[in-house]
């Protein structure tokens, strides 16, 4: 029954999500999609994030470089003429997956602090690429001329088709995760996280497991990354640098770490804190600081905790799995 209430409850949102964009053009409020459509964007990184820090307690600082490289997979398909989206949302996930794979045999040779910052090293180095590779624009960036075409009747050279088939992304993604969570891949990384010597005496091969994940991040993180670089027909290394690799970390500790709509919840609340702050302040960062530390205090597992927390002080039992990956 409360499997079916989370089904419903799940559909319901969708549906307000899919009718957003007709309330927003009622209302006069066009530029609400493009607003949405980020946060949608977004949404999918930060859960490819969470996939791999709450699942397998990997805190990538460089997980950036992925979304970057997944948005200039799109700006160098479009320069040279690609104007099938399929062919460019594959690019995408191959480059970042590819990529997501090399980084990941090197940074996993490590644990901690030092797996930290080599994963922001290396993704630096491919901020550093960007930036001097003056071909495809250095620092400047990248101009893409138009959303390419998706077939099937479907136009997304419009702000409100394009924002469909990014919630089509939101949900197919998190279909994916919602399958993966259960699988027998998913117990054994929870089991790494819990305790890795352990893992790895009862046979599991740590690195290998960690690793798969990684890729699979790296390529979920590549396919937002396109879609960014649609939404914006644009792309810099800026996308790639270390610091947008801490706010994608800080959006999911705000949604919850290891909570499955933890990545989404948290890209939400921060892009909309800084939506409606910037408008009004010209430092809106130390008013999203304050709301960050109010938040530690009150709830120090993120805002997806407050359910469960909710429930503790009634004095019910806690579901079986609803933190890390539930």
């Amino acid at each position: 029954m409360q499997r079916l209430l989370s089904v419903f409850t799940v559909g319901i949102v969708i549906a307000l999500f899919a009718f957003a964009p007709l309330l927003a053009q009622a209302a006069g409020l066009d530029y609400y999609i493009g607003v949405l459509t980020r946060i949608m964007i977004f949404g999918v990184v930060a859960s490819s994030l969470n996939f791999i820090l709450g699942y397998g307690g990997m805190v990538s600082f460089g997980h950036a470089v992925f979304f970057g490289l997944g948005a200039y997979t799109t700006a160098i398909a479009s320069f040279h003429g690609i104007t099938n989206a399929w062919l460019i949302w594959l690019l995408a996930a191959a480059v970042s997956g590819l990529c997501g794979w090399a980084m990941g045999a090197i940074a996993l040779r490590t644990r901690a602090v030092y797996f930290i910052m080599i994963t922001m090293a290396l993704a630096q180095l491919f901020y550093y690429f960007f930036v001097g590779f003056r071909y495809y624009g250095g620092d400047d960036g990248l101009q893409i001329t138009a959303r390419p075409v998706i077939g099937l009747g479907l136009d997304i050279s419009s702000d409100k088709g394009f924002y469909l088939v990014v919630l089509a992304w939101l949900v197919a993604v998190h279909v994916l995760l919602a399958r993966l969570k259960t699988s027998r891949f998913c117990l054994a990384l929870n089991a790494i996280r819990e305790n890795e010597r352990r893992a790895q005496a009862i046979g599991y091969s740590v690195r290998q497991y960690k690793l798969v994940a990684f890729v699979i991040a790296a390529m979920l993180a590549g396919v937002a990354g396109s879609l960014m670089g649609m939404h914006n027909l644009f792309v810099s290394p800026k996308l790639l640098h270390w610091s947008q690799s801490g706010i994608l970390l800080v959006m999911v500790a705000l949604g919850g770490v290891g909570y499955f709509y933890g990545g989404i919840l948290g890209a939400l609340v921060f892009l909309s804190l800084e939506e409606v702050l910037s408008t009004h302040f010209e430092y809106w960062q130390i008013y999203v600081g304050l709301v960050l530390l109010l938040m530690v205090m009150v709830a120090p597992q993120g805002l997806g905790s407050l359910a469960t927390m909710a429930k503790a002080l009634k004095g019910k039992t806690l579901p079986q799995g609803e933190q890390h990956g539930a």
